[in-house]
């Protein structure tokens, strides 16, 4: 659901991806440098103000940001538990760790994408009472995927998740390409992906070219 918060949390994440400050995005779009101040966002009576559309179309067009990166932007973050709500009582636990560098190398994985072989580190991590076979974590390394997610910050993949479209995803290709993104379509034969980086461009690829697919459950942010 849109959000007065969630809609200008999504513009400031914007003009972050961008090196920008919300004046500077603002002045980029052609509009009043003034026009994204944190003291335009309320009414002197403290009414909320929202962006216009026309706004927003100006702003995505300097940024060359689609309206589905912008859409993702105002999702809300994973719950606290980084699991759904409802779902069992946090207890620590040990899940292995992987750099993003070294995912795409041989032998960490199996054909189904499970953590496998050696060379891993260890994270605490809430999990099941039966614990969630096969989750296991990533730490971002690089700027590719900001503003979602920095460098440092810690995924947790669940490879035998289900995945849908919308869900935001890890994919290796069999060339060892290891990616996070979020699933548009996916088709018997292929898969489209929308990158998490407006700057980035979206991917697609013909199934045949996947190792493996994981959704992505919790984020350290």
């Amino acid at each position: 659901m849109l959000s007065h918060d969630r809609i200008w949390g999504a513009i400031d994440a914007l003009a972050e991806s961008h090196q920008l400050s919300p004046s500077g995005l603002a002045r980029r779009a052609g509009l009043d440098p003034t026009a994204f101040n944190k003291s335009k966002r309320q009414s002197g009576d403290g009414r909320e103000r929202w962006p216009s559309t026309e706004s927003i179309a100006k702003v995505l067009e300097a940024t060359g940001a689609s309206l589905e990166q912008f859409m993702e932007l105002m999702r809300p973050a994973p719950p606290a538990s980084g699991l759904p709500e409802g779902s069992f009582p946090p207890q620590a636990g040990s899940i292995p760790l992987l750099g993003f560098a070294q995912a795409g190398s041989g032998g960490f994985f199996d054909d189904g994408g499970f953590p496998a072989g050696q060379g891993w580190d260890i994270v605490e991590f809430p999990k099941s009472p039966t614990e969630q076979t096969g989750v296991y974590a990533l730490e971002i390394q690089g700027d590719s995927m900001a503003p979602l997610y920095r460098d440092g910050d810690v995924l947790i993949v669940d490879p035998g998740a289900q995945v849908r479209r919308g869900d935001r995803i890890v994919l290796k290709t069999r060339d060892g390409e290891v990616m996070a993104k979020i699933l548009l379509r996916r088709s018997p034969r292929s898969i489209e992906l929308l990158s998490l980086n407006p700057e980035h461009p979206n991917r697609s690829f013909d199934l045949a070219d996947v190792e493996w697919i994981a959704r992505i459950i919790w984020a350290s942010q």
